[in-house]
């Protein structure tokens, strides 16, 4: 395939150009700027004129960890470029596992993964997971070792500090998940189990990260008015282990932040002056999403689900959640009392529970459906979902600061990760938008980021957090993971009404050499793979 008079945006960061690029199976064959390559006998020839040629996003944030496997096209993602993901994110996913902690974590994460019929899961190890993930996907995904899944299956849920045998077993885990292929190690500081790890037990993790060559993705301890506490303690957690750290989904929120994003760079800044590797992720968005189950103390989640609901049904335990929430301010929700109008409801799992869906949780109180037993109060409407719904309910966190996002996706160090949920009734819309968002508004509109700049950010910056040689760049060598758009005419359609909504503007995106995206429709190809960090041994 030729790629004829492209304008080349080659992911360094170096100027736009002329070029016409050659794709030779999977791989960029040719690069001749200036244009000028003849067609070879037979050769598909693709006009660009007019149009820029640059690599494949990556998703540096990504919840597609089950989606990957259903049927579909993956339109999401495909339509906005995006040719790899980043997954396992946030201390939870689904290896390594063994049968009692696949079904705790599989009804725990059903909010940001839906689920699959027990069939499907075939593995249990890092390994398997990534066979199965060989086995053909819509897009290339990089693994993440989940560090709640190491303390469930050696500590279990208890809300205490791990022993030096118990954390001798989680290293070994974490090892055999790096030596299969995963890049790295996520936390999730804010749910359960792996919110109760302390400082030395992730020291001894990521030691064992570092020893191999991958780096460490926390969701910190919180996001509101403890936030830039929580970004130094991992931060200094790293530099004391020797590894890499990535911040993911690197936000200021709550209006104790506003206008506070500088505090978090200035931390990144001196931890890269005294030699620490600091990157960080966002999405283009000012509000969140989770589960409702993730706003509850983490003495609620102590014990695991069955646990959690015994004390929703107790009024005594209620009430002492209730004022957690709302009036002190739990661990789980970031340390910030809830304002019950920034909470709105994403989704369910329970269809005789969809009243509440788009309703804010103090509508549910004010308007009291009786589907929800006529609850009385937020609160009363919060704890009737919980336990109705078995806390697998989805919703959205309005409580972020225009200002801090464009301040944070301005820094060098910055990349692009959606954070985002595919599953439940009105999910958010940065799954569908982040990256079409960025290439639209933050570039083109407002000129945050020039274009070089912004798709440096998408993917060759990326690509080297990652560590993977051979994507990320237009070079002759590199995989032809690739996306050909005119950037006048991307945009990104989804709405929190109608967050579905694929990006349009993309004419052409290639997985490893093969057309995913053509004229803006999905081909149904499922030309990805699971990427497999090359320092694992």
């Amino acid at each position: 395939m030729l790629l004829h008079d492209v304008v080349l945006v080659d992911g360094t960061g170096a100027p736009a150009r002329p070029a016409d690029v050659r794709v030779r199976g999977e791989r960029i064959a040719v690069v001749a700027e200036r244009r000028g390559l003849a067609p070879m006998p037979g050769e598909r020839v693709i006009d660009g004129r007019g149009r820029v040629l640059a690599p494949g996003f990556i998703d540096m944030h990504a919840h597609s960890d089950l989606e990957l496997l259903r049927p579909g096209d993956h339109a999401a993602k495909l339509a906005q470029g995006v040719t790899t993901e980043v997954i396992g994110q946030d201390g939870l996913s689904y290896a390594p596992v063994d049968d009692a902690a696949l079904a705790d974590i599989r009804a725990r994460i059903a909010g940001w993964h839906g689920d699959l019929p027990d069939a499907e899961f075939t593995w249990r190890d890092v390994g398997g997971y990534l066979d199965r993930l060989d086995a053909g996907v819509a897009v290339n995904a990089a693994y993440l070792v989940p560090q709640g899944n190491l303390r469930m299956l050696v500590v279990g849920h208890g809300a205490r500090s791990a022993t030096a045998e118990e954390i001798r077993r989680m290293r070994g885990l974490l090892a055999d998940g790096l030596r299969a292929g995963a890049f790295g190690m996520s936390s999730g500081l804010t749910y359960a189990p792996g919110m109760h790890a302390d400082r030395e037990e992730l020291v001894a993790l990521c030691r064992v990260v570092a020893e191999h060559g991958g780096f460490w993705a926390p969701h910190t301890r919180g996001y509101g008015g403890g936030a830039r506490e929580a970004y130094s303690e991992a931060i200094e957690i790293a530099h004391d282990a020797g590894c890499a750290v990535h911040l993911t989904h690197a936000t200021m929120n709550f209006p104790s932040n506003a206008g506070r994003a500088d505090a978090l760079l200035a931390l990144v800044d001196r931890a890269i002056a005294d030699g620490v590797d600091v990157t960080l992720d966002t999405y283009p968005y000012r509000s969140g999403a989770t589960t409702l189950a993730a706003l509850l103390p983490s003495w609620a989640a102590e014990g695991g689900i069955e646990a959690t609901l015994a004390r929703l049904e107790d009024p005594g335990e209620a009430e002492r959640i209730r004022v957690a929430v709302e009036e002190t301010g739990s661990d789980g929700a970031h340390g910030e009392p809830i304002d019950w109008e920034t909470i709105q409801i994403s989704g369910v799992t329970d269809p005789a529970l969809s009243v509440a869906v788009g309703r804010t949780v103090a509508e549910l109180g004010r308007s009291r459906p009786v589907e929800l037993g006529s609850p009385p109060s937020a609160f009363d409407a919060a704890l009737a979902l919980l336990r109705r719904d078995r806390l697998r309910t989805g919703i959205l966190m309005h409580v972020g600061h225009e200002g801090n996002v464009r301040r944070i996706m301005a820094h060098p160090r910055h990349m692009g990760g959606s954070d985002g949920i595919l599953v439940g009734d009105r999910p958010h819309p940065r799954g569908w938008g982040t990256f079409a968002r960025y290439l639209r508004r933050y570039s083109r509109e407002l000129g945050i980021l020039g274009l070089e700049e912004v798709v440096r950010h998408l993917s060759g910056a990326p690509a080297r957090r990652l560590g993977l040689a051979d994507r990320g760049e237009v070079r002759v060598g590199a995989v032809a993971d690739l996306a050909l758009f005119d950037p006048a005419r991307v945009r990104d359609e989804a709405t929190y009404d109608d967050p579905r909504r694929p990006a349009t503007g993309m004419d052409l995106v290639l997985v490893g050499g093969r057309v995913a995206v053509e004229d803006g429709r999905i081909s149904g190809i499922r030309a990805g793979r699971s990427l497999r960090r090359a320092a694992a041994r």
